[in-house]
């Protein structure tokens, strides 16, 4: 009950703050810009009279699937900015005193506090790639494969960085927490490509770095993973799908590796917060 508890308080605590709030409003914003471009530039492709209802599929793809990115590029913005702060400003506010005076364990508050930011977490998914595909299919008629699949590795993706932010902050300031969470994404980021492009062009090399990136922080390995759940006649094409491509695709063994990653993780912040002087 205790740890329900918590994470009820930090999904009340989520909807309150300014964060989330903005957050909300700049998704629905994304979806409003998604839902525009969409129209008018699928108009552009119904004026060619040559292309047929099939060839009318690869723009519908190409869009929904760059759509899909931008979700996911949001997804881990949010899921930073949601819990880079809850323990380090309840530490030095000395909030977190009047908590742990009570008949409850300093785990039992990292729990809770993890399964809220969860359900925060997997809401705003549901929300944003749940609205583009909803566009995509109410405008284009376009329906992607393996739904359920992709929105579980999106969630996964966003659980693992939430999850690293939560553990920082049981030792790093807010501001420390949120430059080392930014840079291990865009090291992830950069991994990723340099692998996507190593493995066109059959560089060994290139293949491994994106593979020793996607060990530190598996979370481009995961996006590659559900865009090809999505989409996957489309973007093992390089020709269709362009920088989207995935010429090298994560094995299912890196979907496992995450899962350990995180309890991990958290485990990790399990231990931190029980050991720290407060």
């Amino acid at each position: 009950m205790n740890i329900l508890n918590i994470a009820y308080l930090t999904i009340r605590e989520g909807q309150k703050r300014s964060i989330v709030r903005l957050a909300l409003i700049m998704g629905v914003l994304f979806l409003i810009l998604f839902g525009v471009g969409l129209h008018f530039i699928f108009v552009q492709f119904e004026q060619v009279e040559f292309m047929s209802a099939s060839e009318m599929q690869l723009p519908a793809n190409v869009l929904t699937m760059m759509g899909l990115y931008v979700t996911n590029f949001l997804l881990i913005i949010m899921a930073v900015l949601i819990s880079v702060a809850s323990i380090p400003q309840e530490i030095d506010s000395r909030v977190i005193d009047t908590i742990i005076t009570k008949p409850i364990n300093r785990w039992e508050v990292v729990v809770g506090k993890w399964l809220g930011f969860v359900v925060l977490i997997v809401g705003y998914t549901l929300l944003l790639s749940g609205g583009v595909m909803t566009i995509s299919y109410v405008r284009t008629g376009l329906e992607l494969f393996n739904i359920f699949g992709g929105l579980v590795l999106m969630c996964l993706s966003g659980i693992t960085v939430m999850t690293i932010t939560l553990a920082g902050g049981t030792r790093l300031s807010t501001l420390a927490n949120g430059v080392v969470a930014f840079m291990l994404y865009g090291l992830a980021f950069i991994g990723g490509w340099v692998e996507t492009i190593g493995a066109a062009f059959r560089n060994e090399i290139a293949v491994n770095i994106g593979i020793i990136s996607s060990l530190i922080l598996p979370i481009e390995a995961l996006w590659k993973k559900a865009s090809l759940m999505f989409q996957p006649r489309l973007l093992s094409n390089p020709s269709f799908a362009g920088p989207l491509a995935v010429t090298s695709e994560p094995s299912d063994m890196m979907i496992w590796y995450t899962i350990f990653y995180v309890v991990a993780i958290l485990g990790y912040a399990l231990w931190s917060l029980s050991r720290r002087d407060l």
